[in-house]
């Protein structure tokens, strides 16, 4: 079957240089085209539900909204988990289907189910809607606005109906969150005393305002020839208009809402607060829509921003474009990782020139790596891969098989035609180019798909941890395929053109003949005394095995993005207005910090947003100056803790955006430690929940614990009297009515200007709102005019209430997060789960659930070694067929223990740190391994089988010397194609495949030296290579 293909590419060779030819301008316009991301998309199918319940507490938005739309919810096909979010006016449910399922189809389902709820909520409750969907990484750029002439309510205006509908205009932007300022509403603000001497109540005045600001369609009029549309105009538009509106005549007198009141354009209740430098103003955080490129969105938004920066200037409003730009860091971390393939794959070439020796075969060895790199990423491109840096930390890690595919067959056609100038009768060089590349294809192939075979494993990782690497593995896979298509073809074909007229033989170069000398007297030496080489060699196993237990456990290394995302938690009940004091504080310390560009505070949520943060709680953006290496983002990162530290009754935590992305995809939150626990009582979660709290504060290591559903914010308790509300003859609703019209508002219209919309808002003065002894006074008028206090209907008290309830599964839970510093999280979270067990009692009916990175960690190993083990049946039987001798298979696998111990040693010598990425490290080192050992005993059953050799030491040692040139080639473009990463592993961009590099570049140097001295010696002692192809031992 190959000898039909390898003599197509020769005798037609013309057909396979156009074709490499368009392959290669096909694949740089690919490369061009692709998409830019840090990551692949690494969330699962998710679906976020928010419902407005305007007035309702946590409890009464948990009871009331939330049960029932997780109800309906819960029966979703393919739903795997869903939690829940109950606050004060709020719902939010999140719903995460299994890996399988399309996310419109999740979407759809959802809507499905969702159309069944809206009868079963309450009046006034919103219709649960769908939130915009977005990418894993969700946003692309943190905008600011500020303004040393302009108001507040000015900045927030401009925001909201100049700034966010451009951007929702630019494509890929899917959502645009405003933080701060002052949302602009006309507000009817009522006296009430006033209402009090005119006998009038808030419905009064709600029904006045609502019959002025009211708008219907007066129809049509149809004539005997036409039809004219009737436009009633009439609508009350300003705040001088409303204020004009009557609210009663009496006697002649004209009573008007201006004449209990003030009608002024006031402030919405505010939900979110924002800083920028320590100063106020507003914040846009824009996100991109699912799928979308990051860096595409950001340079769309940008120009639009470009666009409206000269109006916004000149209404006197500074434009602050990057507060947060991920684009930054994914531009940095793909320029790094593509530095270092460049970097690699020169040293890659002089390696080949080096050793080769021969400009014309080391051309035909480095033509196969773009072509194979590329065919990959038009593969890639064609599926609507990005390009990140896991496909092309992938790409970095086949160089070394991409060659090695190259350099088996050019060196073996290359001595092949030598051999024939030399012969009697020589056969026409196209045979003897056919019959080469014939004779070790047959290995090659089934060493490639050995190797394919190993990397499985990665493709089969579920979670976040199979979206990370499985495009690794893919990129992988595809450019070991695709170098084999180019060693079948291209590489016969150009060894034709280039080397059959040009064999002179001019000796092999002397660094070659020098390094074959010493190897054989060395192997000589290591075959006679096998049994100490393997004795020395099962010592560093031994050595590599006891270090293994000591190997601290990670998820993935810390991220060095250029920005960190600090995490401010005041008491519950603090208002806005004192969580931006005091972030203003926090900002100017952050700022002093040399390497820091910028600082922009958000307090609290957006108004329609999936947070449900409350008052008390920030997140600050801080930006650092930009080209920042890696320790010094590290010193950066001391530093801001250091400065957070300053501010006592405070809980601060900071971390990468990126690294808190992964964490709550994974969990829920941005934190690597999860302690959830379960219970039916709120009262009891909250006390275990606080032992748990100070259990995790002992723990060596322990860093911003805290619980995520804060306890006792204070809040007014109104506990209607039934006997005086039976007694005046109100009902429960009416006063409920009355209150929440007073304090929260009651929006009754909506006024245009321009493009603009702002509600009309009917409540209580500012200065009746200010005091909780004024509640009491609140005026209500019974059916018979009479007008009384509340206090008379209801006893008030100032109690400790719930800002937010979670649920789990449908159950009720407590969260406590923790953050790790000075220790690995595996650690922390097993000593963590010692002491919980031994220091909280749970009574029945309570449990307790440890989630976070080091249960992912776990479980990636976990499923690494187990569909590893299960793929090693597949990899016994491709490495059988290849060598059709079951010695030949016990002595490649006999190997394949000792490649563990330059990786694990150079692991426990550079930190002692095994990540996700270290151990697809591994992978790749039993893949090249693996490929090495067939290659060398498939050689010797060459030499057996084909050329008579018979089968003793100096058989032994002539093949394992022809094989020294590429398995020492192969070792060396792999390492050197790998050397930029392993030298730069914690810089942008590097940090994934850094330590994968580590662990390659340690393990090429045991596992090379294994295949060259060990396995000999073994297969001299141990194999049988007779006259049968297939060995029956």
């Amino acid at each position: 079957m190959l000898t039909p293909i390898i003599n197509f590419s020769v005798r037609l060779r013309g057909v396979i240089f156009v074709l490499a030819c368009l392959l290669f301008a096909y694949g740089v316009y690919a490369f061009k085209q692709s998409s830019l991301d840090v990551f692949p998309e690494f969330t699962p199918p998710l679906v976020t539900i928010q419902t407005e319940a305007p007035g309702l507490s946590a409890e009464q938005v948990e009871q009331l909204v939330t049960r029932r739309v997780e109800n309906v919810l819960g029966g979703s096909i393919g739903l795997e988990s869903m939690r829940s979010q109950s606050i004060q006016g709020v719902s939010v449910i999140t719903l995460i289907f299994n890996e399988a399922t399309d996310i419109y189809r999740a979407r759809q389902i959802a809507a499905e189910q969702l159309s069944t709820v809206a009868g079963s909520l309450p009046v006034g409750v919103g219709q649960p809607t769908m939130t915009p969907l977005s990418s894993s990484s969700n946003l692309v750029l943190g905008i600011g606005l500020t303004s040393k002439t302009r108001s507040l309510m000015d900045l927030r205006t401009a925001a909201d109906w100049v700034v966010k509908p451009r951007l929702l205009g630019s494509k890929g932007v899917s959502d645009v969150g405003v933080y701060g300022g002052e949302v602009k509403q006309y507000q009817v603000q009522v006296d009430p005393d006033k209402l009090i001497r005119l006998g009038l109540s808030l419905h009064d005045v709600v029904s006045a305002a609502q019959r002025a600001t009211g708008i219907r369609g007066a129809g049509v009029l149809d004539t005997p020839n036409q039809r004219l549309v009737l436009n009633a105009i009439g609508q009350t538009t300003s705040g001088e208009q409303l204020g004009r509106v009557v609210l009663l005549q009496k006697n002649g007198s004209v009573v008007r809402l201006a004449d209990i009141g003030k009608v002024i354009a006031g402030q919405e209740v505010p939900v979110s607060g924002a800083n920028i430098q320590g100063e106020p103003g507003v914040v846009l955080m824009v996100s991109n829509q699912y799928g979308s490129d990051v860096v595409s969105v950001t340079k769309n938004v940008e120009q639009a921003l470009a666009e409206l920066r000269p109006q916004l200037e000149a209404d006197g409003i500074e434009l602050h474009p990057r507060l947060f730009r991920p684009a930054n860091f994914i531009m940095t971390s793909t320029d790094h990782l593509r530095n270092a393939l460049l970097v690699g794959g020169a040293l890659v070439i002089i390696v080949l020139f080096l050793f080769l020796f021969n400009i014309r075969t080391a051309f035909i060895s480095v033509s196969a790596i773009p072509l194979s790199l590329l065919a990959a990423i038009v593969v890639l491109h064609h599926f609507g891969v990005p390009l990140n840096t896991m496909t092309l930390g992938g790409l970095a890690i086949a160089l070394g098989e991409v060659v090695d595919d190259a350099i088996i067959d050019v060196e073996n056609i290359y001595r092949r035609l030598r051999e024939n100038r030399r012969l009697p009768n020589p056969l026409s060089p196209i045979e003897v180019v056919v019959n080469a590349s014939t004779e070790v294809r047959g290995a090659v192939i089934y060493a490639t798909f050995t190797v394919a075979a190993i990397f499985l494993p990665v493709l089969t990782l579920t979670g976040v941890a199979g979206k990370l690497f499985a495009p690794l593995g893919i990129a992988y896979i595809l450019a070991i395929m695709a170098s084999l298509l180019v060693a079948l073809t291209l590489t016969p074909a150009l060894s034709y053109t280039m080397l059959a007229g040009h064999t002179e033989d001019k000796g092999e170069p002397r660094v070659y003949r020098w390094l074959k000398v010493r190897y054989s007297a060395i192997l000589k030496k290591v075959e006679q005394r096998w049994a100490l080489a393997l004795l020395t060699f099962g010592g560093f196993l031994g050595a590599a095995l006891i270090a293994l237990p000591f190997l601290s456990r990670e998820y993935l290394p810390e991220l060095h993005e250029g920005h960190f995302i600090v995490h401010m938690q005041a008491v519950p009940g603090t208002s806005v207005q004192e969580s931006m004091r005091v972030g203003a504080r926090v900002s100017r310390a952050l700022l002093e910090i040399p390497s820091v560009r910028s600082v922009a505070q958000r307090v609290g949520r957006t108004a329609r947003g999936v947070d449900v943060f409350g008052p008390q709680y920030s997140e600050f953006e801080v930006d650092l100056k930009p080209n920042l290496g890696a320790e010094e983002q590290e010193q950066a990162q001391a530093a801001i803790r250091k400065k957070l530290g300053d501010f006592a009754g405070l809980l601060f935590t900071s971390e990468t955006f990126l690294t808190e992305r992964v964490q709550e995809t994974i969990s829920g939150y941005t934190a690597p430690v999860i302690v959830n626990i379960f219970g039916p009582n709120l009262d009891v979660l909250d006390r275990l929940a606080g032992q748990v709290t100070k259990t995790l504060n002992s723990v060596p290591g322990a860093s911003g614990v805290m619980m995520q559903a804060p306890t006792a914010p204070p809040e007014l308790t109104i506990r209607l009297r039934e006997d005086q509300l039976t007694r005046w003859g109100l009902a429960p609703l009416d006063v409920m009515e009355a209150i929440q019209t007073a304090y929260q508002g009651a929006e009754i219209a909506q006024v245009y200007e321009g493009n603009a919309v702002f509600n009309v808002t009917v409540l209580l003065e500012r200065d009746a709102r200010r005091s909780p002894t004024q509640l009491g006074e609140l005026p209500l008028r019974t059916a018979d005019g009479a007008v009384i206090p509340l206090g008379e209907l209801a006893d008030i008290n100032q109690t400790s209430g719930r800002y937010l309830i979670l649920h789990n599964g449908g159950q009720r839970l407590q969260t406590v997060t923790a953050q790790v510093s000075g220790a690995s999280v595996s650690q922390f979270t097993d000593e963590a789960k010692k002491r919980v067990a031994s220091e909280v009692k749970f009574p029945d009916g309570y449990h307790v659930v440890f989630t976070g990175e080091a249960q992912a960690q776990a479980q990636a190993q976990h499923d690494l070694i187990m569909y590893f083990a299960i793929s090693a049946v597949a990899i016994c039987l491709l490495v059988f067929l290849a060598l059709r001798s079951a010695r030949g298979l016990a002595l490649v696998l006999a190997n394949m223990p000792f490649a563990l111990v330059g990786g694990v040693l150079t692991v426990f010598a550079t930190g002692g740190v095994m990540s996700l990425g270290s151990m697809v490290g591994f992978v790749t080192l039993f893949g090249i391994t693996l490929r090495n050992s067939i290659m060398l005993i498939s050689h010797y059953q060459n030499l057996v089988h084909q050329e008579g050799h018979q089968w003793n030491e100096e058989t032994a040692t002539l093949g394992a010397t022809e094989r020294l040139a590429p398995i020492l080639m192969t070792a060396l473009v792999t390492g050197l194609g790998l050397l930029p990463l392993a030298l730069q592993s914690g810089e942008p961009g590097n940090e994934v495949e850094g330590p994968m590099a580590i662990v390659i570049l340690g393990g090429l140097f045991t596992s090379t030296l294994l295949n060259l001295l060990v396995l000999p010696a073994l297969s001299l002692r141990f194999g049988r290579f007779g006259a049968t192809a297939v060995d029956g031992d």
